[in-house]
């Protein structure tokens, strides 16, 4: 799997799982509010625990996935530059050499 799908499945499902533990954990406060047993309220509240940090966990995934596609475009940019400049200054040191370039197309 190519990192930038990894980064587009990862990112919607990390934040979609952190939504979802707090919305468990919501739940786990009413829970405790309104007057249920200690073990109800505290099951759902590590649970929602759980979803929480996954989530967080699965969004943190993507966001270095994404820095890693951001670097590799950057570094594949800079080297074209730079080999476009290599390339150039090679050009222009054989052209003035003293010598005349042949033209590809004259045969002697």
């Amino acid at each position: 799997m190519s990192t930038r799908t990894k980064w587009m499945i990862l990112a919607p499902l990390g934040l979609l799982l952190f939504s979802f533990g707090l919305t468990v954990l919501s739940e786990a406060a009413h829970q405790r509010r309104i007057g249920e047993p200690t073990q109800v309220w505290v099951v759902l509240g590590l649970y929602s625990l759980a979803l929480i940090n996954g989530g967080l966990i699965m969004f943190g995934e993507a966001l270095r996935f994404r820095i890693l596609l951001d670097v590799r475009r950057e570094t594949r940019r800079s080297m074209r530059q730079l080999l476009r400049k290599v390339n150039l200054k090679a050009s222009n040191s054989k052209t003035k050499s003293g010598k005349k370039a042949k033209s590809p197309t004259k045969t002697d």
